[in-house]
């Protein structure tokens, strides 16, 4: 299992929204970013990520399982585009802020601060751990 984190901006589509959708999950459409897309083409079902809001709350907030492969997104007809289908699994017990990642030195190397930017991005395993004991949150 690989782990990834999806960032959305809380307006467009919150935790509350993936939640909503229940098992039958949701495309992670309309992203137009090469490096995010070819993330996106190496998930496999079972990988799972964190979900986290952008903008003004900065945190992650849950965690998502990818439960549909990489396949054409329906909300464009330019071939180059791809996306995969995630569904909620849990949320954070605690919301774990970008200002407290920042903060903890083992995440130093995270992409999330390195390329704040980025959409779609993997995490490794051990900052997987890492931000699920700051947000109180199983792993598994």
């Amino acid at each position: 299992m690989r782990y990834w984190l999806f960032k959305s901006e809380p307006s467009t589509w919150s935790w509350d929204d993936q939640v909503a959708k229940g098992e039958t999950g949701e495309e992670w459409d309309g992203v137009r970013n090469y490096q995010a897309r070819n993330f996106m083409r190496e998930m496999a079902v079972g990988d799972r990520g964190f979900f986290y809001h952008s903008q003004k709350e900065k945190a992650v907030v849950g965690i998502v399982e990818v439960i549909a492969e990489a396949h054409p997104d329906s909300t464009t007809d330019d071939d180059r585009w791809e996306c995969v289908d995630i569904k909620a699994v849990r949320p954070f017990t605690r919301p774990v802020t970008l200002d407290e990642i920042k903060a903890d030195p083992r995440l130093g190397e995270m992409v999330l601060l390195r390329n704040s930017r980025l959409s779609v991005q993997p995490v490794n395993g051990r900052e997987w751990q890492i931000v699920c004991e700051m947000g109180e949150t199983e792993a598994g």
